[in-house]
Parts: C-alpha cells; sequence; structure tokens
C-alpha cells in the first residue's frame, strides 16, 4: 500500500470516528432533550394538579363574621349578609330537613345556633343540581331550602361562616359540611335540637315586621253608674201617729 493510500485511509477512519461520535452526541442530547420535556411536562402536571386540587378543596373562600349568639327577636330582621350567617333570630328555630320553598331567615339562623349548616340555592338551580344537595342536606343538622334573589348558585352558612360556590357538584361543599356542621368550637349552642323546631316556609307564617300593638287591658274600671239606692243622708218617713 502506497503512503497516499494509508494516509488518505487514515483519514477516512478517522472522519468515520467524527461523524460517528456527532451521531452519538446527537443522539444524546435528543434523548436527554426528551427527558427533560418528559420531566418539566411531568411536574408541569403536577403543578397544575396541585393547584387545581387546592382550588376545588380548599376553603380559602370561606367568610367569616363575629355574631354574638343569642339575640332573640319576634320580627323581621335587616341583615347584613344575603344569605344570613348569623345575627338577631326568631326565638323559634326551623326544623332541620329538606324545603322546597323559602324558610324564615329568621328561623334558619337559630337552627345555625343550633349548629346546623344551612345550604340554599338559586330557585331557578336545575333539578339534577337540587338532588345532590338533597343528598348532602340527608344528614342531622343540616337545612335546605330555595333562596330568592342569592347572589351565588348555591351558599352553605352556618354561624360566622359562609361559603359560596356556582355548582352543587363542587367537592367544597361537602368538605365545609365535615368542618362546620355542628361544630363545637363555632356553635354558639353546641349540642341543642335541631329538631322539634317550626316547619313551616315564608309562606305559610312570615315573621311580622313590627311587634303587634298591645290590646287595650280589660281590667281598667268602666265609669260608675249613678245610683238608684235611696240617700242615707236623707230624713227617714214620718210614722203615723198613734
Amino acid at each position: 500500500m502506497t503512503k497516499e493510500k494509508a494516509q488518505a485511509r487514515r483519514e477516512h477512519i478517522a472522519r468515520m470516528r467524527q461523524e460517528q461520535k456527532r451521531k452519538e452526541r446527537r443522539t444524546a442530547f435528543l434523548m436527554w432533550g426528551a427527558g427533560g420535556a418528559v420531566i418539566v411536562l411531568l411536574a408541569g402536571l403536577v403543578g397544575f394538579y396541585l393547584i387545581n386540587e387546592r382550588a376545588t378543596s380548599s376553603l380559602d373562600a370561606v367568610t367569616s363574621a363575629k355574631y354574638p349568639g343569642g339575640a332573640h327577636v319576634e320580627t323581621q330582621v335587616s341583615y347584613a349578609e344575603t344569605p344570613p350567617l348569623g345575627g338577631e333570630h326568631n326565638s323559634a328555630w326551623q326544623t332541620c330537613g329538606v324545603y322546597d320553598k323559602p324558610v324564615n331567615s329568621e328561623n334558619a339562623v337559630h337552627s345555625m345556633e343550633h349548629g346546623a349548616v344551612w345550604i340554599t340555592y338559586q330557585p331557578d338551580l336545575p333539578k339534577d343540581q337540587v338532588e345532590t344537595l338533597k343528598k348532602l342536606a340527608s344528614k342531622e343538622y343540616m337545612l335546605l331550602s330555595p333562596f330568592p334573589g342569592l347572589p351565588a348558585k348555591v351558599v352553605a352558612s352556618s354561624w360566622n361562616k359562609q361559603l359560596k360556590v356556582d355548582s352543587a357538584d363542587d367537592p367544597r361543599l361537602a368538605k365545609y359540611i365535615a368542618k362546620y356542621r355542628n361544630n363545637s368550637a363555632e356553635t354558639p349552642e353546641f349540642g341543642a335540637s335541631c329538631d322539634r323546631g317550626v316547619d313551616t316556609t315564608t309562606a305559610e307564617a312570615p315573621i311580622p315586621t313590627a311587634a303587634p300593638t298591645a290590646a287595650p287591658s280589660s281590667s281598667a274600671s268602666a265609669a260608675p253608674e249613678p245610683s238608684t239606692a235611696p240617700d242615707a243622708t236623707s230624713s227617714p218617713s214620718a210614722s203615723p201617729s198613734s
């Protein structure tokens, strides 16, 4: 083999080795790149899942108030929140259960004082969602009723706590109920009954807007009538002479 052929062969082998190394580097780069992309994708999916899980199960959206318990009134109350989550209320509580018509807020607030979670929903909520709510409200210390003018599709309220959601399927509802239903730390009259109250609706027995005017007392004495008896000061009749 001539020197020229030997040199050409060496150069050809060197080029082949360089090309092989370039292919190996490209393959490694593609593999690492694909692996990195998969890792980034997985990290993104995990992050999205955690964020979404927190958004759909966290109770961070629960609002709070600081109403004291025990304030009974017998007239309608102008509540600051819709629906109310505490404050003055009627002396009779609403018997816990499922109602297909609105109930008096003043009675329902008293039920919450006893530990009830009051779920209200817009009257035009689809029937399948109402059925979902009825299942959630099938436990003790649960009250369910439609509420005209509700600011959200569904609202869960308990004493000094409230959560607004856009669907009966929102998983936060079940978590809210589990945390606040008959909660000993939040309930002013923990252990009080949610049964044997009133079971009437707003249309059946509305709360009066004002206290009734007191009727005149029946014990007041009538003006004395003139006496028809003889005047005790007049002289007696003269006796006939004997």
